[in-house]
């Protein structure tokens, strides 16, 4: 479900020092019910999937678009969209969050995480089209329990950038994040049946 940019705004994330310069894209909350201590198991589940291979094909053929897209056009090398005028936010992080944990690398995303912290999680892309963080909240569900919650932040990288935002959105709300949330939703409950066993 889509949320108001102030479900984001209003909580005392770390991440807003860091993205001044950035734009709330969007807000989701993320149908993963658990308690104080499940975070780390939505992160390493978001960490280790692949949107692209989703149960919608409509959004899988839009994810297949886009990486043949960007790999024709040389959207997402390396060094695509780095420039001394676009700093890295992780060159930027404060010391204390330097020296935190880091979160896990994607298995299939390019993104790089940012920091891990017990509530709150942010990861990296930069490419030829936007520089881009997503960012992962662990918040009360007014019942007793938690859930989490997602946000997008992007600053375009020029007037490519701008332009190709403004002709995603209705794709990324529509098409891309509703079944993607559902199959966050889908893995998390099976994931909670199956617990991993304890060690003996």
């Amino acid at each position: 479900m889509r949320l108001p940019n102030t479900a984001h705004t209003s909580r005392p994330w770390r991440i807003h020092e860091l993205t001044a310069d950035f734009r709330l894209e969007d807000v989701w909350a993320l149908p993963t019910p658990g308690g104080p201590d499940d975070f780390p198991r939505l992160v390493q589940l978001i960490a280790s999937g692949d949107p692209s291979q989703g149960s919608s094909r409509v959004a899988r053929t839009l994810w297949a678009i886009r990486w043949k897209v960007g790999e024709l056009l040389g959207w997402d090398r390396p060094d695509a969209g780095h420039s001394p005028a676009r700093p890295m936010v992780r060159d930027r992080l404060p010391a204390d969050l330097r020296d935190t944990r880091s979160g896990p690398g994607f298995h299939s995303l390019p993104f790089t995480p940012l920091y891990l912290l017990d509530d709150e999680w942010a990861a990296e892309i930069v490419n030829r089209t936007v520089h881009g963080i997503m960012h992962v909240g662990w918040v009360p569900d007014g019942t007793g329990g938690y859930r989490g919650q997602m946000a997008v932040l992007v600053k375009p990288n020029g007037l490519l950038g701008t332009r190709y935002m403004a002709a995603i959105a209705p794709f990324r709300h529509l098409i891309v994040y509703p079944p993607m949330t559902r199959a966050i939703g889908r893995a998390w409950r099976s994931l909670s049946s199956h617990p991993t066993p304890a060690h003996t």
